[in-house]
């Protein structure tokens, strides 16, 4: 009882002593509103952190392979061939008049961003489950890691792009203007989706199972082995809900020359920024409880 006795005057003492000497004062994280948007000043804080395991991420995707780099351009190039084979030829899809090797490519590009990075992110917190249970830092950090090393080999992958349309002597065009507004929206699309995803798969494990057959399904949803002209026009008010539609719609519109398709677009652009301020408020809410739930 004397040591139990001293250890409480010992703690008081500490506790007196921290609250006269302001160069002593402790930090004390509590929750946040249950109910609210990122914290965007705390984000800016642990900007060097984010810098840290986004390049952690793609040094560690690549480091150790011979191919590094390389696999950026080979991966999606081998797509593009099966698909021209497959589709192109055996199946002879109409591309009204674009040859079918450069329609792919100028979504499979894009594609393969949108749907490593959705995978990365639905995942992230539960494959850091050990990191968020012994540190504290802005949990969007981990969403945030794949929306942006994924850029680097999407950025890589261009050259695919470019030496599709010098091959097939296709120039471009003023559509081009477009182009940010499109990467915009594919970098907005599966950030929005990860929020909703991460922050169920703290309940539910089911998720990280479901999006390896979820991922190889949706495939066929998007306009990546076909144009999105064969869709006929009593299902397309249906099938532009799906915001990839307008991300993959236009990127062939501004390297194509093609006329904009605003349908597409302006919707996919609704349904992402739905998805991503409803996906904030809930992951924020889902943040009090990450570390008991996961």
């Amino acid at each position: 009882m004397k040591g139990r006795a001293k250890l409480v005057l010992a703690v008081v003492h500490t506790v007196l002593n921290t609250r006269n000497d302001p160069a002593q004062q402790i930090t004390v994280i509590e929750p946040q509103a249950r109910w609210g948007l990122l914290d965007w000043r705390e984000l800016w804080q642990y900007s060097d952190l984010l810098y840290f395991m986004v390049w952690r991420s793609v040094k560690v995707a690549y480091a150790q392979s011979i191919g590094g780099l390389a696999w950026v351009i080979i991966q999606p190039a081998l797509q593009v061939i099966v698909f021209s084979l497959v589709f192109g030829g055996l199946l002879s899809v109409g591309t009204e008049g674009v040859p079918y090797p450069l329609l792919t490519t100028l979504a499979v590009v894009p594609w393969t961003y949108l749907s490593a990075t959705m995978n990365g992110a639905s995942v992230s917190l539960v494959t850091n489950s050990q990191m968020l249970a012994k540190v504290y830092f802005p949990r969007i950090i981990f969403l945030l890691t794949p929306v942006l090393s994924n850029l680097i080999p999407f950025s890589v992958s261009l050259i695919l792009v470019a030496a599709a349309m010098l091959y097939y002597q296709v120039q471009p065009t003023a559509q081009l203007v477009y182009l940010p507004l499109v990467f915009v929206l594919m970098i907005i699309t599966p950030l929005a989706i990860g929020l909703w995803l991460s922050s169920l798969a703290i309940r539910f494990r089911d998720v990280r199972i479901v999006m390896g057959y979820f991922m190889r399904l949706l495939i066929y949803l998007v306009p990546v082995m076909y144009p999105s002209s064969q869709i006929p026009d009593e299902y397309r008010v249906y099938y532009i809900l799906n915001p990839f539609v307008g991300v993959i719609e236009g990127y062939r519109s501004c390297f194509l020359g093609d006329p904009m398709r605003w349908d597409s677009l302006g919707v996919s652009a609704v349904v992402s920024v739905v998805l991503l301020l409803s996906g904030a408020l809930y992951f924020k809410r889902m943040e009090r409880i990450i570390v008991d739930v996961i």
